[in-house]
């Protein structure tokens, strides 16, 4: 069994959320796509003693993408930049006018263009995090456990690009929408055909050759129950691939104090555990 499942209440810990003490490099708005005549953009942050590897951020509550000044959002970033990763906060089609197969889609693009960017920002093709939490931590699972080499005969070169990831981060994360999709106020984004559901459902992807994968979440989560997580890890476990699960007593869907800091915490000790130089 290589799943670990951590029951906190956040003592104990061993590193420290600060903010960035190094230089970090803005370029906003790089265009990785287009749909209905509107760009798909990531914003491109580089500490200025990069390690290498970076992390792709899903940008994404609700599967709303919305955007902020890159200068205001470098700020959640503080202690991957002081670790040496570089940052992509990667925004896709928002609801309420696209839905999560469109999001789903959007984000598996945005993977292929970093890579095939890969010297432009100085980073390693083969050490790609991804991470995001509630809608943005399925995206990031999605990204994870349902990947694909590349198509070489596609027409557009982004297509032929690998969009495989070699680690994942993933906040209380719905697994499965498939007794979710439908019509919802809440949340339009789950407005489209229940038979597409399942492809969009990280639970059905789990293989044995998917990278390892790192889940956080409160055990009073009403919104996205903790079971969703302990799911997920079940099902890793049962084909062998590495997975832990933290849960966080006490806490909700969000974290606060230091609920908070054990989240970083855990989620840098990951990150820089699986990206290292030369691991497999």
């Amino acid at each position: 069994m290589k799943r670990i499942r951590s029951i906190s209440i956040c003592l104990g810990v061993l590193f420290f959320a600060v903010p960035a003490t190094a230089d970090v490099a803005i370029t906003p708005n790089v265009v990785y796509g287009h749909k209905d005549g509107m760009a798909l953009v990531y914003d491109v942050f580089q500490p200025a003693e990069a390690n290498g590897a970076s992390v792709l951020y899903m940008v994404s509550g609700g599967w709303f993408s919305g955007w902020a000044p890159p200068e205001r959002r470098q700020r959640q970033f503080g202690y991957l930049f002081d670790a040496g990763f570089t940052v992509f906060a990667v925004q896709h089609g928002s609801a309420p006018r696209f839905k999560v197969p469109d999001a789903v889609a959007d984000v598996r693009r945005a993977v292929r263009h970093v890579r095939m960017n890969a010297e432009r920002f100085g980073i390693d093709p083969d050490r790609l995090g991804v991470m995001g939490g509630s809608a943005g931590g399925h995206l990031a699972l999605m990204l994870g456990l349902a990947s694909d080499a590349g198509d070489t005969s596609a027409q557009d070169p982004v297509l032929r690009v690998s969009n495989r990831v070699q680690a994942v981060v993933a906040y209380f994360p719905p697994v499965d929408i498939s007794k979710s999709a439908g019509p919802n106020e809440r949340f339009p984004a789950l407005d489209f055909d229940p038979a597409l559901a399942p492809d969009v459902s990280p639970i059905n992807f789990v293989s044995d050759d998917d990278p390892p994968v790192l889940m956080i979440h409160g055990d009073e989560d009403r919104l996205v129950p903790l079971s969703n997580s302990e799911r997920m890890g079940e099902a890793l476990d049962a084909v062998g691939v590495v997975n832990k699960v933290v849960v966080l007593a006490g806490a909700g869907h969000g974290f606060r104090g230091a609920n908070r800091d054990r989240a970083t915490n855990e989620t840098l000790a990951f990150l820089t555990a699986q990206l290292a130089p030369g691991r497999e």
